[in-house]
């Protein structure tokens, strides 16, 4: 009995000793992060805190800080753990951060990781279209962006989009109905678990882009629904023109977007999937 309780004690102290590296190490390889629960601004930025609006994407580069759309809200203790943003209608106007230092871009090798929650009922909140909770990119979703979706008729699939420099994977620019390729360069999810009431955990996995064995990887509450085709193609650009744009044509709830500078590893992403009262407790 001596001898088992030894046991035990001896795992659970490698447990809590595991769990607490994994802490240290999620917060020492944070670059943003926003859990929403003290304004708008972001609690940890490499780069700009401040959130943006533009009245129209084309006039992006005219926002001002801020969140000055009437249809995106801060949603009092509505929240994964306290605040969280509310779209409640879709619209032309775009909220967003800036992205330079706050992605850790990189012309050479870069890897990352974006995290965040949503909860909704695609099926019953969503208006016709795509949507995209977050789209992060210098241009446009289909040129060096990248991004989750959920797309324009029920039921709704979920796809992960990471996409090099459009001149090269697609330089005709066809759209997406009229080029086979660009469905393939995605990962999707069928039947994706969101519904009113309940959160779920996204994770974007991003891996040696601007190389010759750049990958993605899309995980869902805590469980990996695929990784794309190899991404050979360039990612570039104009870091100071960059966005992390959120919600848009998007209608729910959105809380505790983070970026990390590098790969998060199956414990790291169960860890924050688990930690039900925000990243704030794991990286504080």
């Amino acid at each position: 009995m001596k001898h088992i309780l030894k046991y035990a004690c001896l795992i659970t102290a490698f447990i809590l000793m595991l769990a607490f590296t994994i802490e240290n190490k999620l917060a020492d390889d944070v670059l943003f992060y926003a859990s929403f629960d003290s304004g708008t601004s972001a609690d940890i930025a490499m780069g700009d805190k401040s959130i943006y609006t533009a009245d129209l994407r084309k006039n992006i580069e005219n926002a001002q800080p801020g969140l000055l759309n009437p249809d995106v809200v801060v949603a009092k203790g509505k929240g994964l753990s306290g605040d969280a943003l509310d779209f409640k209608k879709k619209g032309k106007m775009i909220t967003f951060f800036k992205a330079a230092k706050n992605m850790g871009y990189s012309k050479e090798n870069w890897s990352g990781s974006v995290s965040l929650w949503l909860q909704l009922d695609p099926a019953k909140d969503l208006e016709p279209g795509y949507c995209d909770p977050i789209q992060i990119t210098d241009v446009n979703y289909n040129d060096a962006s990248m991004w989750v979706d959920f797309t324009k008729d029920n039921p709704r699939s979920f796809r992960l989009g990471v996409l090099g420099d459009l001149e090269v994977w697609n330089p005709k620019g066809l759209g997406p109905d009229d080029n086979p390729d660009f469905e393939k360069r995605l990962v999707w999810v069928k039947e994706p678990p969101f519904r009113r009431g309940d959160w779920t955990h996204i994770v974007i996995n991003f891996s040696e882009l601007n190389t010759e064995k750049g990958s993605s990887e899309l995980f869902v509450n805590g469980k990996s629904m695929g990784t794309s085709p190899t991404i050979t193609d360039p990612f570039t650009w104009e870091e100071e023109k960059a966005n992390m744009m959120l919600g848009l044509n998007y209608i729910g709830l959105l809380d505790e977007l983070a970026v990390f500078n590098r790969l998060l590893g199956t414990e790291e992403i169960t860890l924050i999937f688990n930690t039900k009262d925000g990243l704030k407790s794991i990286i504080n």
